[in-house]
């Protein structure tokens, strides 16, 4: 019999090799708290000593309220390390609905912010019986008054807590993590990933992101600042990445945009990742003229929803370089990202930002399938729409004690994702929109994410959102809703100059005349989920009532 080393793939490894490579880089969570990874790895194994002395267990889960900060990312890694499975719980659901996931997840310990504590107090009635601790947080180190208990101040845990820590050699399939989808078309289903689906999605990441051409391209010498939330989908696997390659860590805690301009100039950050809403905050601030000298050396990953193209030349007026990624949350989250390919390099700069704003590219070890309702490949013309079906090692195998679930997304051996989308014949695919928000008049599809790209770029448009509609002879047909830009809000644009606007497109062949919105609406927001995309499922809800010919 061999006695080979089997190799298990951990989280713990991801961190000890950047700490050969970089252990004095830092990290940096505002003013609070300015260290080292080595530090950072020092309280990590304090951390560890004290959750286990605390009586977690192998297969416990410890869930985190928390915004982006260093205890966070020490949670991140230690909790995952000695066994237990990190609940990482969405902050922006209803109130109820985070009872739901905590108490679905059965978590043994909960850590709160400081600010969160008053409002777990009061229904610490019926909060589940498989909690047995509370770890409070505090930027001040602090321990706030509570009626908690037992409770304890995080940064005394680790104070007292042993500073020596043997991670164990795991079973590479051990469950890491547990978090819950958004819970847009029901209740939040929790999805899971082990250590070895959160390695190998970290080393893909890395390879598509550095390997190969694109706007947005990835190194050690990058200065990072998450800015998609540690709650929600591993903010992307970024700090897992960073922790590899010994990159200096920014982490913000709230997103405030002026609080980030001046964080930005301060720390020297160079990449970044978020959804949208989060660039469009940014690009359209009074103020981002005047830190264009920080923000034309800013890359940024676009994810969680289509980049529009307006947004997108927006941006490039103020130096960022932006790109676009895709994936879900039971995917980990990546599946796509849109580098070029090197025939591309010499193209003109409007059509290689048609490339950087698609939905992107396989990553490496990921299988994608464009298919129809019998599941077929549609044709590779860029035209016509189907149902995007994956596999990849990171796909998360199951919706959390969710059998009838699990079985919906894995119908046919293939994780469906539920979204539309064209492709070609160089592997790039474009979404069209989710299956449940596509419109779908006289038993044709059509992509209201092209829709709302094209109409991004009318002069006049700040944010659109296009849904179907009840219609008598069509079953639906689109409608469009639009947030002027201020200054267009006296004298908005009439619905001809917008259809006219529409009909270059069609001139072009982008689009058939037949998609062009019956009706524009103008609105004054646009409701957005717990993670930033625009909520289509309330704004169906609220126009099914409409009636079109």
């Amino acid at each position: 019999m061999s006695e080979a080393y089997k190799y298990p793939l951990l989280i713990k490894d991801l961190l000890e090799y950047g700490l050969v490579r970089a252990p004095n880089k830092e990290i940096a969570y505002r003013d609070v708290i300015r260290y080292t990874w080595k530090e950072f790895y020092d309280r990590v194994k304090r951390l560890a000593n004290a959750l286990t002395k605390l009586g977690v267990k192998k297969g416990d889960k410890v869930g985190v309220m928390d915004f982006d900060t260093h205890r966070y990312l020490e949670l991140y890694f230690a909790v995952p390390m000695i066994g237990a499975i990190l609940h990482t719980v969405n902050l922006r659901l209803p109130p109820e609905w985070i009872l739901y996931t905590v108490k679905h997840a059965e978590d043994k310990v909960i850590v709160i912010r400081d600010e969160f504590v008053p409002m777990v107090d009061k229904i610490k009635g019926i909060l589940p019986p498989s909690i047995k601790h509370f770890i409070i947080g505090s930027d001040k180190g602090e321990m706030p008054s509570t009626t908690l208990e037992p409770a304890y101040e995080y940064e005394s845990l680790l104070k007292e807590a042993e500073p020596e820590y043997e991670f164990p050699e795991l079973d590479e399939n051990t469950t890491a993590t547990l978090f819950y989808t958004t819970g847009t078309t029901g209740l939040p289903k929790g999805v899971i990933f082990s250590h070895r689906q959160i390695v190998l999605h970290s080393l893909s990441v890395i390879i598509h992101l550095a390997a190969f051409p694109s706007e947005a391209r990835i190194g050690s010498t990058d200065v990072l600042m998450p800015m998609v939330p540690f709650f929600h989908v591993h903010s992307w696997g970024m700090p897992y990445i960073a922790s590899l390659l010994g990159m200096k860590l920014v982490l913000l805690g709230r997103y405030e945009p002026e609080t980030i301009f001046e964080i930005m100039r301060k720390e020297g950050v160079t990449f970044s990742h978020m959804v949208p809403s989060l660039l469009h905050m940014m690009v359209f601030h009074p103020k981002a003229e005047e830190y264009k000298d920080v923000l034309s050396k800013w890359k940024v990953v676009i994810g969680g929803a289509a980049l529009p193209k307006g947004l997108a030349r927006r941006a490039k007026e103020l130096g960022i370089t932006v790109m676009v990624g895709y994936g879900l949350s039971e995917t980990c989250p990546a599946l796509t990202i849109s580098v070029y390919k090197d025939h591309m390099l010499n193209w003109d700069e409007e059509k290689k930002l048609d490339v950087a704003i698609s939905t992107g590219h396989p990553i490496p070890l990921v299988k994608l399938r464009v298919v129809d309702e019998q599941m077929k490949d549609v044709p590779k013309d860029w035209k016509t729409m189907g149902e995007i079906v994956v596999r990849a090692p990171w796909c998360t195998p199951e919706y959390y004690k969710d059998p009838e679930k699990t079985k919906e997304l894995w119908h046919g051996g293939w994780l469906h994702t539920g979204d539309m989308a064209k492709w070609n014949e160089e592997g790039y695919i474009q979404i069209g929109g989710r299956t449940k928000f596509v419109v779908k008049s006289g038993g044709e599809w059509i992509p209201h994410l092209l829709l709302e790209d094209l109409l991004s770029l009318h002069p006049a448009v700040l944010e659109v959102a296009v849904i179907g509609v009840p219609s008598s002879k069509w079953g639906e047909r689109p409608v469009a809703l639009i947030v002027l830009k201020p200054e267009y809000k006296e004298k908005p644009p009439t619905e001809e100059e917008l259809r006219n606007h529409l009909m270059k497109a069609v001139e072009q062949g982008k689009i058939a005349k037949w998609w062009i919105p019956d009706k524009f609406i103008f609105v004054d927001t646009l409701p957005k989920t717990s993670v930033g995309k625009i909520d289509y499922m309330k704004l169906w809800k609220e126009y099914q009532t409409m009636k079109l010919p």
